[in-house]
C-alpha cells in the first residue's frame, strides 16, 4: 500500500530524514516513534506532498506522490489544527470535506451519528466556530473527519495529544476498527508509547532521521520501547525482518 524507496530529506546540507526501505501493507496499523527532531512530522509531510523529498520516492498505492494528485482519493489525514478552517462550525466543516470526497449531507449525518460518545456533547450543535474550540474538541473534529469518504489510507499525527482520557481510550477503539474491520492502512505518530503499542500492530522508531528498529508489536514491546528510550538497549527480540 505504502512504498518507500530511497527517501532523504536535507536542509541547508543537514540529512533529517534516510529511509531506505519501507513497505506498510494495506490494513496495517503502522506507529511511527521518536524523540523530537527524530524525522517523524518531516516523514509525513512527504507522504502528503507537503514537502519535496531531497532523493527517492514514495509511492500510495502504485502512485508516486510527487507525480500525481490521484492517490489523495483514498487517503486523509489529520496533522494540526492549523489544517482546520477555523470561520466554519464543525457541521459546515464535515459538510465540505464530504463535499470534497463525493459525500452528501445524509451521508455525512450518517457517519457523525456514530460518534456521539466520542464528540461528548460538545461539538455538534453547538454554533460554535472551530477557532472557538479547546485544541482537544478541535482535535476530534479533524479526526472525525478523515473518516469521512471511507479512505483506505489514514495518517495521524499525535492524535492522543490535548485529549481527555476517556476520549484517548474511545479514539484507541477508533483506530484499532478501522485496521481490523474496514482493512484501512492507519499510520500514527505519537511520542505516547503506551497509546501507539495499544493500537500499532506494528512500530518503527525513528532516531536522527533513520529507521533504528522495525518490530511486530508484542506484549512486551511497551517495557522494550521504554527500556530503549530510557537510554538503555532494548527492542533485541521480534524485529521484522
Amino acid at each position: 500500500m505504502i512504498e518507500i524507496r530511497e527517501l532523504s530529506k536535507s536542509y541547508k546540507g543537514v540529512k533529517v530524514l534516510d529511509m531506505p526501505h519501507l513497505d506498510i501493507p494495506k490494513g496495517q496499523a503502522f506507529g511511527l516513534v521518536g524523540n523530537n527532531g527524530a524525522g517523524k512530522t518531516t516523514l509525513f509531510s512527504c507522504l502528503l506532498d507537503l514537502i519535496q523529498p531531497t532523493r527517492g520516492f514514495i509511492k500510495n498505492k502504485d502512485l508516486k506522490v510527487h507525480e500525481s494528485e490521484d492517490w489523495k482519493n483514498h487517503t486523509a489525514s489529520f496533522v494540526d489544527e492549523s489544517f482546520l478552517i477555523g470561520y466554519l462550525t464543525p457541521e459546515e466543516y464535515f459538510y465540505f470535506i464530504g463535499d470534497l470526497r463525493g459525500q452528501n449531507k445524509a451521508d455525512v449525518d450518517a457517519l457523525l451519528s456514530g460518534f456521539e460518545d466520542f464528540f461528548n456533547d460538545e461539538i455538534i450543535g453547538k454554533r460554535k466556530y472551530l477557532r472557538d474550540l479547546s485544541k482537544g474538541n478541535q482535535k476530534k473534529v479533524g479526526i472525525v473527519a478523515t473518516l469521512i469518504g471511507n479512505p483506505e489510507v489514514i495518517i495521524l499525527d499525535e492524535p492522543f495529544a490535548n485529549l481527555d482520557p476517556t476520549t484517548q481510550i474511545r479514539l484507541k477503539g477508533i483506530i484499532k476498527k478501522l485496521a481490523l474491520d474496514k482493512d484501512v492502512t492507519v499510520l500514527v505518530s505519537s511520542h505516547d508509547l503506551q497509546h501507539v503499542t495499544e493500537v500499532c500492530e506494528r512500530i518503527m522508531v525513528l532516531e536522527k532521521g533513520e529507521q533504528v528498529k522495525d518490530i511486530i508489536t508484542s506484549p512486551a514491546t511497551l517495557k522494550e520501547l521504554e527500556v530503549y528510550f530510557s537510554g538503555g538497549q532494548g527492542l533485541n527480540s521480534q524485529e521484522e525482518e
